[in-house]
C-alpha cells in the first residue's frame, strides 16, 4: 500500500494505492467515493476489498476528492465538475502503471459520478462494480437533508426537507451532519440520474439483511431497460448490514467474496 498526493486543479488530492507486491498489474481499478460521512463509514470495507484485488493482481487507487478526507479544501468547496477533474487525474495516474483493462468501482452516490466519468472515456471500461448504487440523486439529497431534520428535532428545532431544499435553491449553503453543502453541489446532485454506463460489463451489488431479498422495483426497472439496450449486467444481493451508514464500523464478508468473484468473471 502506498499513500500520497496528486496535483489537483484546486489543490492536493490524497490517495491510497494498492498494487501487487511482486508483479506488474494485470489491470487497474479506480474507486469513486460516496458522499460525505458514508465514505468514512465505508473506508474499512473499501480497503479490505482493495487489498484483495491487489493480491489478485490489480492496481487499485482510492482517492479523497477535493474538499473530502485528507485532500485540500473543505466540503463547502466541493464541486461536481471539479470532482470529475480529480477522477480524470486519478485515471491518468493509473495509466502510468500499465495498460491492462480498466475497471471502475463505486459506492452509493459515487456511482452517479462514475457514470459521468465513463461517458467521457474514449473507450468503454472493461467493467463497472457498483456497490449499493444510488439511482436518483434528488432522492439521495432528500435523504441527506433528513439527517439535519432529525438532528433539529432532537434539539427542538423544526425544519422540513422542503424548506431546506428551498434554502439551497435560494443560494444558501447548509450544514448537514457536520458537512457544509453548497447550493451548486446540491443542484448537480438533484439533476443526477444513474444511466447505463459505458462499460463492457456491469456488476451490481446490493446489501440486505437476507441474501435472497429482491432488488428494489425501481432498480429492477432500470436494469431491465439497460438489458434491453444491450447491457451485460450481473446483479447480486448479499447478506449483511449497510456498512456505509451503521453506527459502528462493520465488515460484510459476503460482499467482499461476491465482488472478487465478479471481477474474475468480468476478466
Amino acid at each position: 500500500m502506498e499513500a500520497g498526493f496528486l496535483d489537483g486543479r484546486a489543490g492536493p488530492l490524497f490517495h491510497v494505492l494498492h498494487r501487487p507486491a511482486d508483479r506488474a498489474p494485470r489491470g487497474s481499478v479506480l474507486f469513486v467515493p460516496p458522499l460525505a460521512e458514508e465514505m468514512n463509514k465505508a473506508r474499512r470495507m473499501i480497503n479490505l476489498q482493495a487489498r484483495r484485488l491487489a493480491e489478485a493482481g490489480f492496481a487499485v487507487l482510492i482517492p479523497d476528492l477535493y474538499g473530502c478526507g485528507d485532500s485540500g479544501g473543505d466540503f463547502a468547496d466541493a464541486d461536481w465538475d471539479l470532482w470529475l477533474d480529480d477522477l480524470r487525474r486519478c485515471s491518468e495516474h493509473l495509466d502510468q502503471l500499465g495498460n491492462g483493462p480498466r475497471l471502475l468501482w463505486a459506492l452509493r452516490a459515487g456511482c452517479l459520478l462514475a457514470g459521468d466519468l465513463l461517458a467521457e472515456y474514449r473507450e468503454p471500461a472493461a467493467g463497472v462494480l457498483y456497490w449499493a448504487p444510488v439511482t436518483n440523486g434528488e432522492q439521495h439529497l432528500t435523504q441527506f437533508l433528513r439527517l439535519r431534520v432529525a438532528a433539529g428535532m432532537m434539539s427542538g428545532q423544526k425544519e422540513s426537507t422542503r424548506a431546506l431544499r428551498t434554502s439551497l435553491q435560494e443560494g444558501e449553503a447548509l450544514e448537514v451532519a457536520g458537512y457544509t453543502l453548497s447550493p451548486a453541489l446540491a443542484e448537480r446532485l438533484v439533476a443526477a440520474r444513474l444511466e447505463q454506463p459505458r462499460a463492457a460489463s456491469v456488476a451490481w451489488f446490493e446489501v440486505a439483511a437476507e441474501g435472497d431479498t429482491p432488488l428494489p422495483p425501481a432498480s429492477e426497472r432500470l436494469l431491465e431497460r439497460w438489458r434491453e439496450a444491450g447491457a451485460n449486467v450481473d446483479t447480486r444481493v448479499v447478506a449483511g448490514d449497510a456498512f456505509w451508514s451503521t453506527q459502528d464500523i462493520i465488515e460484510v464478508p459476503n460482499l467482499l467474496d461476491a465482488t472478487q468473484e465478479a471481477v474474475e468473471a468480468i476478466l
